[in-house]
């Protein structure tokens, strides 16, 4: 018996202590359960429930006090108690604090940080955040260091206001002129739109938060965007509505990318693992998280196999699919842990992890002065007949309804809560301008009156329903023109989320818009006084049939909550402008290359649809291929009314000794320009290099945009010598025959100007043999085959 108690004791030992040792290894050294931060995230993930991992990949939902029942999916009650961090945030992560992970906020904020400037009840306090312009100014500026200052502060705000994730930068292809939040995004070249992109990203993220590159990828419309299904090439996709991020990823490291609503070629981009996995991951080598737009996809565990690691805002729905595919072996524990895994390490990096102590008084009075600059070097003097800068000007007259309400930015989650808009009166009269009193008030009178009648937007984050402009009866205008040395005229346009803009009344001007401006150009002019059209827009507009009307016309976009006084910045020559197209002003929409087809057609109607998860389903085919913007109208020699990269200054610059280091190209080429202020005051100029290549086994642009830069202030006579490298990538144009990139052999020209059809010097190179790049999946292909422009 003895000797069987001596046997059986060392076995019950190990035992024991192989249990606290298994025990150990999932709870912590000293028998405490693991936490983030302290134990491996392996071991985290050991320590998770099925149910904590589904919570980590699902967001809190989403709370909106005031919306009917039915208008969003239905959220997990027992989130519904947990209250926000930061209210007006755009949503949050789970928290598992046994653990020690905590939850983290992520904040609309293309143009600034969008929370609630008041909590509750409490009048006492607020929280506003800086308006900074918006996207179409911010790309206008071509400066990626002024726009990587603007994303410090942002990220500032962002931070001091406890968010731990920016949601922005918003960076989709401008395709066509009437996509409802192109006000948003960039350009439509993808190389200003990646590289502002990457330069928002950098600066945000020296702070310490992170970003959401958006919307990944080809979501160039809001019509019916929940359930467009967008037919594309896969060339037109690579060197254009991919190309964009790809080229930020090449600068810039953002901490997650967000995937967006629409199909690519039959299948949601959140539920598209070719897109976001081979593509994404494995090609450009992005190592972040990946997120859904807000209710994008249809299929949670498809989203899950995909690698759209977060579902936002997270339903209950979700929850329940995920949960059950894992537990009948539709989805495996280790595509979950994946998804786990990014979660835990975005959580990592996080201000609230690291606890942060966040202040709520970010620097507002500093961030004003950068949105300030922003907006008036992103503005663009499109038209001056000698009329700009307003050196002798003393009395004005303000016509248009915006001139005394500009238009901060768009709607939607590309808008900002502020504590204040300067206005155009405004900022005129704080330059020592006098605005001419009765005119104002009459203006003020009726803006108001109209304001008080007009219906409430459908939602939150719809466009607003705009005042009519009003009528100027000629007898007015004539009294105008007698008392005021010069005329200024503000014509403003809203755009938005969820609704595409409009040929008529909106790209086109209003019949009482027309009809006032010609009405007070006509008595202007007539007293030989000049008048000068603001351009308060968020997109492109029709100019060629009124254009000849003004002796001289701003676009000034949108361009934040000091729009007011960066105009009259401009207006009076405090700032020469400096501002470039970065998207073209065609003479009539038809001259668009995607105007036959923009923006689709619905393929079925969807019955009991919620208002801010659903639409009707929708196709559109992208016939143009590669020729957007420029690329079109350049190859097809279609005049627009301002060309892309277009700009005036107050000063002229002399283009000098364009020197390429070879004229053999072998791997890598140096170019270099001189440029002169050759005029009689300071100024900025932005250099443009296109390249153009030989056409031996592939369609291509008349040219394309390879490289840039903006000088210095140069002073009168001073130069600057701009120097530029070109790599093989550069040469390349996407195979889908060879699924790679291929540099063609033959003659190529280099071309330097100051916009895509002012080009100031050529210089010619050899690439003497045909140059295969790396070879890509044969992924993203159409379903259908497509018959793309060509020329």
């Amino acid at each position: 018996m003895k000797s069987k108690f001596l046997y059986i004791v060392p076995i019950i030992l190990f035992i024991i202590f192989s249990f606290k040792k298994n025990n150990n290894e999932n709870n912590g050294l000293d028998g405490s359960l693991p936490q983030l931060g302290k134990n491996s995230i392996d071991e985290i993930l050991q320590a998770l429930t099925i149910e904590e991992k589904v919570n980590l990949i699902t967001g809190m939902g989403m709370f909106i006090s005031g919306l009917p029942e039915g208008m969003i999916p239905e959220m997990d009650p027992s989130d519904a108690g947990i209250p926000d961090k930061i209210l007006g945030s755009a949503g949050r992560t789970h928290a598992i604090p046994r653990l020690g992970i905590p939850s983290i906020t992520l904040s609309d904020g293309p143009a600034g940080v969008r929370i609630s400037p008041i909590r509750g009840n409490d009048s006492t306090r607020t929280y506003y955040a800086t308006a900074f312009p918006i996207g179409t100014l911010v790309a206008s500026t071509w400066d990626t260091d002024l726009v990587q200052d603007m994303g410090k502060a942002i990220g500032n705000e962002a931070k001091e206001y406890g968010v731990d994730v920016l949601l922005g930068p918003a960076m989709n292809i401008h395709r066509n002129s009437l996509a409802g939040r192109n006000f948003e995004y960039f350009s439509e070249d993808p190389l200003v739109s990646g590289s502002i992109a990457a330069a928002i990203v950098n600066g945000v993220q020296s702070n310490g938060i992170g970003t959401s590159m958006k919307h990944f990828a080809a979501n160039n419309h809001e019509f019916n965007r929940f359930r467009m299904n967008v037919h594309v090439s896969e060339r037109a996709l690579r060197e254009i509505y991919l190309k964009n991020f790809q080229v930020a990823l090449q600068k810039s490291e953002p901490w997650t990318i967000m995937s967006s609503y629409n199909m690519i070629n039959g299948a949601y981009t959140s539920q598209n693992r070719p897109l976001l996995h081979t593509y994404l991951r494995q090609e450009s080598k992005f190592k972040g998280l990946v997120m859904s737009d807000w209710f994008a996809g249809k299929n949670a565990v498809e989203q899950v196999e995909a690698g759209n690691d977060l579902l936002m805002p997270g339903t209950k729905a979700q929850k329940i699919a995920i949960i059950d595919a894992v537990n009948t072996g539709k989805l495996s524990m280790k595509q979950l842990d994946e998804n786990v895994k990014r979660v835990l390490e975005l959580v990592l990096k996080s201000p609230t992890f690291k606890g942060y102590k966040y202040s709520e008084t970010p620097d507002l009075k500093q961030h004003a002065q950068i949105s300030r600059q922003v907006a008036s070097e992103g503005m663009i003097l499109l038209k001056n007949e000698g009329v700009l800068p307003m050196t002798t000007v003393k009395k004005i007259a303000l016509f248009g309804n915006n001139s005394y309400e500009l238009i901060a930015g768009g709607t939607g989650s590309g808008d900002v809560n502020k504590s204040y808009m300067i206005s155009l009166d405004k900022g005129l009269e704080n330059a020592n301008y006098i605005i001419h009193a009765n005119l104002a008030a009459i203006y003020k009178h009726y803006y108001e009156e109209g304001k008080a009648k007009l219906p409430p937007p459908a939602s939150p984050f719809h466009p607003k329903t705009v005042v009519p402009e009003m009528n100027i009866n000629a007898a007015l205008a004539q009294k105008m023109a007698v008392e005021n040395d010069i005329a200024v005229f503000t014509i403003g346009k809203h755009s938005g989320e969820f609704v595409d803009r409009t040929l008529d009344n909106d790209f086109n001007l209003t019949s009482s818009e027309k009809v006032a401006f010609e009405t007070v150009s006509k008595a202007f002019q007539g007293q030989g006084k000049k008048v000068v059209v603001i351009l308060n827009i968020g997109g492109v507009i029709e100019t060629a049939s009124w254009n000849d009307k003004a002796d001289a016309i701003l676009l000034a976009w949108q361009g934040g909550l000091e729009s007011g006084n960066a105009i009259a910045d401009i207006l009076k020559g405090n700032v020469n402008p400096s501002g470039k197209l970065a998207t073209t002003f065609p003479i009539a929409y038809k001259d668009e290359s995607s105007s036959n087809n923009y923006p689709g057609k619905v393929t079925e109607v969807i019955s009991n649809k919620m208002l801010l998860a659903d639409t009707d389903a929708a196709e559109v085919t992208y016939e143009e291929g590669i020729y957007v913007g420029y690329r079109y109208f350049n190859t097809f020699k279609v005049k627009p009314s301002y060309a892309f990269g277009y700009g005036l200054s107050y000063t002229t610059f002399r283009y000098d000794n364009l020197t390429l280091s070879s004229t053999t190209f072998k791997d890598k080429l140096k170019v270099t320009i001189t440029v002169t202020n050759s005029g009689k005051v300071e100024g900025k100029e932005i250099v443009q290099l296109y390249l153009s290549a030989p056409t031996n086994q592939l369609n291509k642009p008349e040219s394309e945009l390879k490289a840039f830069g903006k000088t210095k202030l140069l002073r009168p006579n001073e130069s600057q010598t701009l120097i530029f490298n070109i790599s093989t990538a550069d040469l390349a144009s996407f195979s889908p025959a060879k699924s790679a990139w291929i540099a063609d052999a033959g003659r190529y020209t280099i071309k330097i100007g100051s916009s895509s059809l002012d080009i100031k010097n050529k210089a010619f190179f050899t690439l003497q043999k045909s140059q295969q790049l790396s070879k890509t999946a044969k992924i993203l292909l159409p379903q259908k085959a497509i018959k793309e422009l060509s020329k």
